[in-house]
């Protein structure tokens, strides 16, 4: 949502501060510049890209356009499911949790935690771990193995956003290039009248506006933000791997709450009310 805000302040304040230099809006338009830049942006970031990242790319800019999942509701469900997965392991055993990790749709443990439910790649690492701590691994190789695979998710993020980083860097050279193309045209025409020389010339202009406005203005902006959704996909996905260690640990279900509070954002903490419910009081 802020994405989309953002945007759109960016359009608007570019051409509300034209308009009010008196500069005409059509004159900003010029389907060739677009072409140019566009199909050269879109060629390098194919060619420097592997199909993978490509299409982690494409879900990352659309969860950007949605925003981001790791938000104080998600965690509230989090801490529910570890709250309540603590209570069965010390009363019941570990192995009690076995009927539901293995029938995740039916079982009561995850229901009312729709959020972590709806999130693929957290309800996978979520089962992952419940999986090797039914299997009596040990705190230390559940931390090791699920250290790895918050690594891999990294690295993958990172090579998507890298891409597009990437991208934003060559805009503004594809911008000088449609700028050239634009004033050979115009030098095809140099004998042409005054009028028609001073439209191209500013046609083959907006071609270097345009590889900067969107470098600086979008792109590059687009690949801060899949990193910083990175960073807080990461802290999620710790804060479930510090909440199977703790009650493969024994301690008990309200500390291991406790512990994932200390480590998340002030911004994703629950208050006094939603602990309440959590803990069912």
């Amino acid at each position: 949502m802020f994405t989309v805000i953002g945007g759109i302040v960016v359009i608007a304040s570019v051409l509300i501060g034209f308009s009010m230099a008196g500069g005409h809006m059509h004159s900003l338009f010029h389907l060739s510049e677009v072409v140019t830049i566009g199909g050269a942006s879109l060629g390098a970031l194919i060619i420097m890209s592997p199909p993978k990242v490509l299409v982690d790319l494409l879900k990352a800019s659309i969860q950007l356009l949605k925003g981001s999942p790791y938000n104080k509701s998600i965690y509230v469900d989090l801490l529910k499911i570890t709250y309540n997965v603590a209570g069965i392991a010390r009363r019941e055993g570990i192995l009690a949790l076995e009927s539901h990790i293995t029938n995740v749709k039916d079982s009561t443990l995850f229901k009312s935690s729709t959020k972590v439910v709806h999130n693929h790649h957290a309800m996978e690492f979520l089962i992952r771990a419940l999986e090797m701590m039914v299997e009596g691994k040990s705190g230390d190789a559940i931390t090791a193995r699920l250290e790895q695979e918050i690594e891999v998710l990294e690295r993958e993020h990172h090579a998507a956003s890298g891409a597009l980083a990437k991208t934003a860097d060559a805009l503004p050279g594809f911008g000088i290039v449609a700028a050239v193309l634009g004033i050979v045209v115009t030098m095809g025409h140099i004998d042409g009248p005054v009028e028609e020389i001073g439209h191209k010339v500013g046609a083959a202009l907006v071609g270097t506006f345009l590889g900067i406005l969107l470098s600086y203005g979008f792109f590059g902006p687009m690949a801060a933000r899949m990193e910083a959704t990175g960073e807080e996909e990461k802290l999620f996905l710790g804060s479930i791997a510090c909440a199977v260690v703790a009650i493969v640990g024994g301690t008990t279900p309200k500390e291991v709450v406790y512990q994932i509070i200390s480590g998340i954002n002030t911004n994703c903490r629950p208050n006094e009310n939603e602990l309440k419910e959590i803990f069912g009081k």
